[in-house]
């Protein structure tokens, strides 16, 4: 037995039990079969109300924000969140008022934009249970259930605030004597995660810094994927080694170009900062805020007609070369 000597005060959301998360994956098919859908459907399949979701990218980079607007379309409520470098993503499930738990590390500022205005009016209500973490605990965390243990030990967070309202437990090594931090096992319910390519089996690849998308892949009990493009198994296999993501961790493929706008995906096109800027100054006031969504979000029914309805061709040129000449440099 671990020596246990003292417990943080918050909440676990999701069972650390490494067996029982093994039940559910060992029954979950790993067949290579056509996993393409619409991003409703995807929802609506797998994010029922009362999940536990994961956001993959970093916070407005590579973000699955056509899965999100879906989410916040179909008015999902009661989710839990891993808040994991969450800024953008946040922003647009707070306007929904989707999430009533939160395993905080970072949220509510949009780096150096600033704060949103109503993530933190709601985040401030009372209304969302809120367990702190930080960036290195939760991406651990969810290694740990990549590992399949219950806990990783770790020296973080120790002495520290963070820690008193994490979900942590400090315990004695049985080697060294010496505390240690025992960060549980995180297994989403499901995650989204928006890649630059991907087959229809699910196969996906990522350009640039993964963030912990990997593991948080191979960590959910779902994964839903949205592709920049969606190109055949016979291109996936002519590049094996750029798989991040395998098949067998995948639930659904949805074809979503541009579907991490206005956020930026990296050597495709940069972030729309006008449109966020948008967002922000329009957030000060609820009642503008409130026709704000039901024009970007509850009134249209796909993503590609927000998209156009905020510049639509003009300002994706504008965006991409925008990137281009960013990465070209």
């Amino acid at each position: 037995m671990v020596d246990v000597l003292d417990s943080g005060e918050g909440t676990l959301f999701m069972d650390p039990d490494p067996d029982k998360a093994r039940d559910f994956f060992r029954k979950k098919s790993r067949k290579p079969v056509n996993k393409l859908m619409s991003a409703k459907e995807a929802v609506e399949k797998f994010v029922p109300d009362g999940s536990y979701i994961g956001s993959g990218g970093f916070g407005g980079v590579r973000i699955a924000a056509e899965l999100l607007h879906e989410i916040v379309r179909q008015r999902k409520k009661n989710l839990s969140l891993a808040g994991h470098t969450t800024t953008h993503d946040y922003q647009i499930l707070m306007a929904g008022k989707c999430v009533s738990r939160v395993d905080v590390a970072y949220i509510v500022g949009l780096e150096a934009r600033g704060l949103s205005p109503n993530a933190r009016r709601v985040t401030q209500s009372g209304d969302i249970e809120l367990v702190e973490w930080t960036n290195a605990a939760l991406a651990w965390r969810l290694r740990a259930a990549v590992m399949g243990v219950p806990f990783i030990p770790a020296r973080i967070m120790l002495g520290t605030d963070t820690y008193k309202y994490s979900g942590a437990k400090t315990i004695r090594c049985p080697f060294t004597g010496k505390k240690l931090l025992a960060l549980p096992a995180l297994y989403p319910d499901v995650s989204l995660i928006h890649v630059h390519r991907c087959d229809s089996y699910g196969n996906a690849q990522i350009d640039g810094i993964i963030v912990v998308d990997e593991d948080l892949a191979r960590a959910s009990k779902h994964v839903i994927i949205s592709t920049e493009k969606l190109i055949s198994n016979d291109e996936i296999r002519q590049n094996p080694d750029k798989t991040n993501i395998p098949f067998y961790c995948v639930d659904a493929v949805v074809e979503s170009p541009y579907g991490c706008y206005p956020g930026n995906m990296p050597y495709e096109y940069f972030s729309d900062e006008e449109h966020i800027q948008e967002w922000l100054t329009v957030e000060k006031d609820e009642e503008k805020f409130a026709a704000f969504l039901e024009k970007n979000i509850y009134g249209v029914k796909t993503f590609a007609e927000y998209i156009e309805i905020n510049g639509g061709v003009a300002k994706l040129k504008k965006l991409v070369a925008q990137e281009h000449l960013i990465n070209d440099k």
